[in-house]
């Protein structure tokens, strides 16, 4: 595999196709890594798989890419989708970059009663997930939605995939039992492995109001679930319960557990 690893944002990628690279990212691949006519790297699109491709030329501020053979075939990147209340911004950004690196699928930036922040700087969020994934080899990208009402988001939240709250101390389930006790759909004990991967509650500091957390909790897709008695940032709680779905779902295995989407 080339050593370099770049999303490119093209609709569709072929073989003997020529492609060319501006501004920060020709920047990148010939004054930073110092990629030569003739180099290598690869580039996936999060629609037509990792293809490898030749550095064809160079020019002061451009350069051209020919795509020249499909290193791994498109497939779904399923996994969590994250809804983590607005943070300060070096913050938010943490959690945008790991929650990228650790699967999710989607990232939903929430208002709630405690929340410090109400609105974010899309365009940066979308480079930091782009940068994340072309670091850690992903071959899509999660999408990053909008900030919305907590209240709005559960409103609108699609039964069928299970909804776990972050709860402080001890007041959930702990993250290991979710597998005997998660109920499916159908309103059956079953595996959660066997389910939809599920949508992940992170409060902000401080935590969700009370008030926030009994309506959530009185729904019946929600399970509230407990990282442990450690008072736990944020940003924090947000890498180790995607971390802990990562373990339970099987991601690091080898491959997801069987019927996880």
């Amino acid at each position: 595999m080339p050593r370099v690893r770049l999303f490119i944002d093209q609709p569709f990628l072929a073989s003997g196709a020529a492609i060319e690279i501006t501004g920060g990212q020709a920047h990148y691949l010939v004054d930073v890594m110092r990629i030569a006519v003739g180099g290598e790297v690869s580039v996936f699109n999060g629609n037509n798989g990792e293809w490898r491709a030749c550095l064809s030329e160079r020019a002061k501020k451009t350069c051209t890419l020919r795509l020249e053979s499909c290193l791994r075939p498109q497939q779904t990147e399923p996994g969590p989708w994250l809804l983590f209340a607005l943070l300060k911004r070096d913050c938010t950004d943490l959690v945008v970059q790991k929650a990228t690196e650790l699967g999710a699928e989607r990232l939903l930036p929430i208002i709630t009663r405690h929340t410090g922040a109400h609105s974010t700087n899309a365009a940066r969020l979308r480079a930091i997930a782009l940068e994340a994934a072309e670091q850690c080899g992903r071959l899509t990208i999660p999408a990053v939605l909008p900030p919305a009402p907590l209240a709005g988001i559960a409103a609108a939240w699609p039964p069928e995939r299970r909804l776990l709250v972050m709860t402080p101390g001890n007041t959930g389930i702990p993250f290991r039992e979710l597998q005997a006790t998660c109920l499916g759909a159908r309103g059956t004990e079953t595996d959660v492995a066997a389910n939809l991967a599920p949508g992940i509650v992170i409060g902000p500091e401080g935590g969700l109001a009370t008030t926030e957390l009994d309506e959530l909790v009185a729904l019946p897709f929600v399970t509230a679930v407990s990282l442990g008695p450690l008072v736990l940032r944020a940003e924090t709680a947000a890498i180790a319960a995607l971390s802990c779905w990562q373990a339970l779902a099987g991601g690091w295995a080898g491959q997801a557990a069987e019927g996880v989407r």
